[in-house]
């Protein structure tokens, strides 16, 4: 995805990056070259945050909860005619 520098020193991200970054109009980013001389482009973190970016919102919270429930007894409990 080639992208053309401006005489200010700026590119253009393109929309499937963003995409794929969530990221908006505004976002910090931070850049780094790798061992392979490549620039590598990461979202900012807030400093002192342990902040890692997820792919889905719901990766984040997969697996987190302490329902002992499995899911057909609770939609048995939430379907009944009482």
């Amino acid at each position: 995805m080639p992208t053309t520098l401006t005489s200010k020193g700026q590119v253009t991200i393109p929309k499937r990056i963003r995409d794929a970054m969530h990221l908006m109009p505004g976002s910090p980013v931070e850049f780094s070259v790798n061992a392979a001389g490549e620039v590598v482009l990461h979202p900012a973190r807030p400093a002192g945050s342990a902040y890692t970016p997820t792919r889905d919102r719901f990766d984040a919270v997969r697996g987190r909860s302490d329902v002992p429930w499995r899911t057909d007894e609770l939609m048995k409990l939430l379907r009944a005619d009482d």
